[in-house]
């Protein structure tokens, strides 16, 4: 991996993780695609197929959502899906959305990083795993206003039709079936 490519990441972590803290506090670090940055980092400097295949797993279809959420937002001056609505929010300032463009960078380096390092296919199991920890820690750590990784309810608020408890565990088999699977699946045709 290019030295430039490791430092010049490294840097804009280095610039993202005190606004992020003073901005949104420290639950917004268990978000997948703030978590797959700073795995992505740590798969950068050890060129680990495995650390980089699991962020693939688990952002690389979401983030090229978001992606198509704030390029039709551009065009329609607000999100459409909802997954990009905060960076049509003139309440938060313009620098602090700038920096929520590495949504755009994430997915592009993963999937090169795949090309370069090739697919591992352990990571469906160890990113499995890791989103079995990080969707309860979501629960219990972060507020139900911020809805982090979507354990409260897929919409606005949190959702009232089942027990929260069935809600979250129906939700972290959700993950590795509907996400990561297929994921698994497409990345391991293209990758190998």
């Amino acid at each position: 991996m290019p030295l430039w490519i490791k430092i010049s990441y490294t840097l804009f972590i280095c610039i993202l993780v005190p606004v992020y803290w003073k901005q949104y506090g420290p639950g917004n670090f268990l978000w997948f695609s703030d978590l797959a940055l700073f795995v992505t980092a740590a798969a950068l400097w050890l060129e680990s197929s495995l650390l980089a295949s699991m962020m693939a797993l688990s952002v690389v279809v979401l983030e090229s959502i978001w992606i198509i959420d704030f390029l039709i937002g551009l065009i329609a001056g607000s999100s459409v899906i909802g997954l990009s609505a905060y960076m049509f929010d003139s309440k938060i300032p313009l620098s602090i959305r700038a920096l929520s463009l590495f949504h755009i960078v994430l997915p592009l380096l993963l999937l090169w990083l795949l090309y370069r390092l090739g697919y591992d296919q352990r990571a469906l199991l160890a990113q499995t795993l890791l989103a079995w920890i990080v969707l309860p820690l979501s629960y219990f750590l972060t507020r139900p206003s911020d809805n982090v990784n979507w354990v409260f309810g897929l919409s606005g608020g949190p959702q009232k039709w089942m027990p929260a408890p069935l809600y979250l565990v129906l939700l972290m088999i959700a993950f590795p079936l509907v996400l990561y699977l297929p994921t698994h699946l497409l990345l391991k045709r293209l990758f190998n």
